[in-house]
């Protein structure tokens, strides 16, 4: 593993197996009673968000935790930020602490790169999302997710997504989900195809490595997994389609429409889901639908990154059934 986690770009297949297979010896822990390993006593981990976030904060936490970790959660409303400190000087007050790591979440695209470069401050850095650029610990629980359920929990281990068609749904432009499952997803051997309105495409889309379309139901038929995508209004300071049941008709993903997919294909969503419009409430309740084992799954993905960047140097099984002896 290197020094720190910016970008799913920067993970070859063999890191992203490494951890996606670190991930499935930690999800044994939480099948224990004491759902807690050593691993990371007397480290210090902060969680700085300068952004609001729910699941990826408290999944960081509860990951950290159940490593053993001393936590420290930073939020940027009701701290020094508001008041006008800069990243720098944050992050030289964390340095001053003595900080491990720091998972960082920012609205500007390129914060987290900033702060491992910087020299501003000597700890491990992952990115929990910056802006519309990149969110790598959800491409990797989104991977592991797929590959649970396409190649099976113990026949995956050691295993890529090698031929898997993924389909993602939504608004690509604003999306960091999406730019970082491409990433990973191609790395990992998967066919992606992206669909969305023309509007909700970034410039220079053509040079990612994935094909586009604007027509779901033409992909529907041959995907293994269609994810999708939140349209992310608080980003937007225009008019990207005419109205939300607009939307909805043409990319919107209903009963109907799942019916069309392969029997085996699985329906995903990163979180939180709006209802009635990108996805009806009959999809996100069905058995199809992996939304809460993505939550899950975030947790042990989360404690796979943290291990192997602070502290990892055996095997996590190994540590794993070391401690459960004992």
């Amino acid at each position: 593993m290197q020094r720190h986690l910016i970008s799913a770009a920067d993970l070859t297949r063999d890191d992203a197996i490494l951890i996606l297979d670190t991930a499935e010896e930690m999800a044994r822990v939480a099948d224990r009673p004491i759902k807690k390993l050593p691993t990371l006593r007397g480290r210090t981990v902060v969680n700085l968000f300068f952004e609001d976030s729910t699941r990826t904060r408290i999944s960081f936490e509860a990951a950290e935790k159940r490593l053993s970790a001393d936590v420290i959660n930073f939020t940027a409303k009701g701290s020094s930020v508001s008041k006008g400190e800069s990243l720098k000087d944050t992050a030289q007050t964390l340095e001053a602490m003595g900080v491990d790591a720091v998972v960082i979440r920012h609205s500007a695209s390129g914060a987290p790169y900033r702060l491992a470069t910087s020299g501003w401050i000597d700890a491990h850095v992952v990115n929990a999302g910056d802006g519309t650029h990149q969110h790598p610990t959800q491409a990797l629980l989104d991977a592991f997710t797929m590959r649970r359920r396409l190649v099976g929990r113990d026949a995956g281990l050691g295993k890529d997504l090698d031929g898997r068609r993924i389909t993602l749904v939504g608004d690509i432009l604003h999306s960091r989900v999406a730019r970082s499952n491409v990433d990973l997803l191609h790395t990992l051997g998967a066919e992606v195809t992206l669909v969305a309105p023309p509007t909700l495409l970034p410039v220079g889309v053509e040079t990612w490595p994935c094909e586009v379309s604007y027509d779901l139901d033409s992909t529907l038929t041959k995907s293994d997994a269609v994810m999708l995508l939140r349209v992310q209004r608080e980003r937007m300071n225009a008019a990207f389609f005419p109205t939300e049941r607009e939307y909805s008709r043409r990319y919107g993903l209903d009963g109907d429409r799942m019916a069309r997919m392969p029997d085996h294909a699985i329906v995903m969503h990163p979180g939180p889901m709006v209802r009635g419009m990108e996805i009806t409430a009959e999809v996100a309740d069905s058995d199809r639908c992996t939304v809460v084992e993505q939550v899950t799954n975030g947790v042990s993905i989360r404690m796979a990154v943290l291990y192997l960047l602070l502290g990892g140097n055996e095997p996590a099984v190994t540590h794993a059934r070391t401690t459960e002896e004992k």
